[in-house]
């Protein structure tokens, strides 16, 4: 899985998202020139396209979707503190033509965030996953083998975190826990996850996310860091932690595993691999 999976595309004249703090809002709005540099530098979690990730193996999206304060249109967009240059909608087709091409694999698209959006545009937002996706969405009643899911035609697993539009539609699946360990430190992130394991695993699907999270006292002690330089470095200890799992239904067994900039030092490659344990 890739953690944030659309902020390679993040627009650096966007506005500041409407669930970021007053204080950041305040800040970018004073001092734009400084501000917004390191937002863009702290925001970017990835530099792959979708179909680039895809390519890679990556199999589970994080979609963190978003309307815009006072924008009259229908437009969604991704969104990590501001916003990205690509709609939904475009984003949504793409991952179609990719499928399309590739007949054998399935996707899990983790719908979460809702920033901005009304019951009028969660309406509307579903009705274009049923839309774009059409039979190739796997309803909810459906156990999801690969083998079933060859024989019925169905590539995507929409899970979708608002209650409402869940109960109406089958299509969608319920929201998919996340193990984050909102940690600074590649320890601190391994310790959290090791503690996750020992109460065990959910019954169903669920991400433990291997990505590490600035926070203001981190990037101040670091004026010339990013999250790049962050996740770059704590990467070879988080490989060793990967290689490490196990897959299945026991109690400290691991479910889709989930980074940042997923292309880097084998990490999908590596996730793969633990399959071959089963």
């Amino acid at each position: 899985g890739s953690h944030d999976t659309m902020t390679y595309c993040l627009d650096r004249r966007s506005a500041v998202s409407g669930n970021e703090s007053k204080l950041v809002k305040f800040l970018n709005k004073c001092m734009p020139c400084i501000v917004h540099p390191i937002i863009m530098k702290w925001s970017t979690t990835q530099v792959l396209t979708v179909t680039e990730q895809l390519e890679a193996g990556v199999r589970y999206l994080d979609f963190r979707i978003a309307h815009k304060a006072n924008d009259p249109s229908m437009n969604l967009y991704f969104v990590h503190m501001v916003y990205t240059t690509v709609t939904v909608q475009d984003t949504l087709w793409e991952v179609l033509r990719w499928l399309e091409t590739h007949p054998q694999e399935v996707v899990i698209l983790a719908c979460r965030n809702f920033d901005g959006l009304t019951k009028r545009i969660h309406s509307h937002l579903v009705a274009c996953i049923k839309e774009i996706f059409q039979c190739k969405l796997c309803p909810r009643n459906v156990m999801p083998t690969l083998r079933t899911m060859w024989q019925l035609g169905h590539q995507v697993i929409v899970s979708y975190e608002e209650d409402v539009e869940l109960e109406q539609h089958c299509e969608l699946w319920p929201a998919i826990p996340y193990w984050w360990g909102n940690k600074t430190s590649t320890r601190g992130l391994i310790r959290y996850l090791e503690r996750m394991k020992r109460r065990g695993r959910p019954g169903k699907f669920f991400v433990a996310g291997i990505n590490l999270t600035e926070n203001l006292g981190y990037i101040l002690l670091h004026p010339f860091g990013s999250l790049k330089k962050m996740t770059l470095r704590s990467l070879p200890c988080l490989k060793i932690w990967i290689r490490q799992q196990y897959p299945g239904p026991k109690k400290e067994c691991i479910n889709i595993i989930a980074g940042d900039f997923i292309g880097n030092n084998d990490f999908v490659k590596d996730v793969i691999e633990l399959n071959r344990k089963i």
